[in-house]
């Protein structure tokens, strides 16, 4: 049979007000305190969150929404996410939107009926009115990788747009002028990750065809079939940047089945090392995202609004991306 309270209550020999106190996140003194952790310990005694959330008007759950839960990044992020709620004392709720703004919709009504403490957002698409719900209800959203063009919640991302600049940067360094880019022209990373492109030519004085832009919605079939467009090109770029990890991996395929040697025919530069770096040879040059820290960043400004420790304006962190060089770009002659 579990252990409870009164279990506690009679290894300890203290009331059960100042035990309840203490399962409930009230302070108790010292001596009292390790009598309480003690017995728990020894009774292997486990906190029923649901009742204690009648009281303290929390479940000591987040909720998740994530566009695709497929997709690697998001993967990559929910192991991060999961380990910064775990260190305090948070599990968390996971659903996923399947790419549609419909379900996104039911979802963050779920979690809303679920009580959850707060919400962490990998949003479909760059409206944020479906999120109206969660602000009249008090419950605090913070929005990872994204932001919204209408509405203003707190927010973790990178600078795409300067991530994406420093990459072409660093193939016009190298000599490159015959630049292309497969990148979303319909999600927010991908537009901002688009804008800095054109920064870059721009500042570097370069003009490419409108060909070398190959635009879509980040996936696989976009890198895919957009490298195959690029290749065949009577004067193919030298050169390519793919916007996200999915078109990454469509990328290189298209180019290995049709013959490309990388770097010597076309120099690439893909987003977020997660798996290919482990499997693709030549190692690949990446922009890289600092994932765990945003991670920890997401989950410390959403407790901090739980708690009511951090009020005032939305707040919007962006982080910088790195670059983790390869052997995939290769050297222009004469530069």
């Amino acid at each position: 049979m579990a252990a409870t309270i009164r279990d506690i209550r009679d290894r300890t020999g203290l009331s059960l007000a100042t035990i309840s106190k203490y399962l409930n996140g009230g302070n108790v003194l010292p001596r009292n305190r390790k009598l309480i952790e003690e017995a728990i310990e020894e009774l292997h005694y486990e906190v029923n969150e649901l009742a204690r959330g009648l009281v303290t008007n929390r479940t000591k759950t987040i909720g998740v929404l994530v566009y695709d839960i497929q997709c690697i990044f998001v993967g990559n992020m929910l192991h991060h996410l999961g380990q910064a709620l775990h260190e305090n004392g948070y599990g968390m709720l996971i659903c996923d939107s399947c790419n549609d703004a419909d379900i996104e919709k039911k979802n963050l009504q779920f979690l809303l009926n679920r009580k959850v403490d707060g919400i962490l957002v990998f949003a479909v698409g760059l409206d944020g009115k479906f999120l109206e719900g969660a602000r009249d209800a008090g419950i605090p959203v913070v929005l990872i990788d994204r932001a919204f063009r209408n509405e203003e919640f707190d927010c973790v991302e990178i600078d795409n747009r300067a991530a994406m600049r420093r990459a072409v940067n660093q193939l016009v360094s190298f000599g490159h002028r015959r630049i292309a880019v497969i990148a979303s022209d319909i999600e927010y990373t991908g537009m901002e990750r688009m804008k800095g492109f054109e920064d870059a030519l721009r500042d570097a004085k370069i003009e490419v065809p409108d060909a070398y832009r190959v635009r879509g919605k980040h996936s696989f079939e976009l890198g895919y079939q957009g490298m195959r467009r690029l290749l065949k090109l009577p004067e193919p770029p030298t050169a390519a940047i793919l916007g996200n990890y999915d078109t990454t991996l469509g990328g290189i395929m298209a180019s290995n089945e049709l013959g490309f040697n990388c770097p010597q025919d076309l120099s690439i530069i893909g987003f977020d090392d997660l798996l290919m770096s482990k499997v693709i040879r030549p190692k690949l040059w990446f922009v890289v995202q600092p994932m765990e820290e945003m991670a920890k960043r997401a989950v410390e400004m959403l407790l901090g609004r739980i708690s009511h420790e951090n009020e005032g304006v939305p707040l919007r962190i962006s982080f910088s991306a790195g670059i983790r060089e390869g052997d995939s770009v290769r050297r222009m002659e004469g530069s």
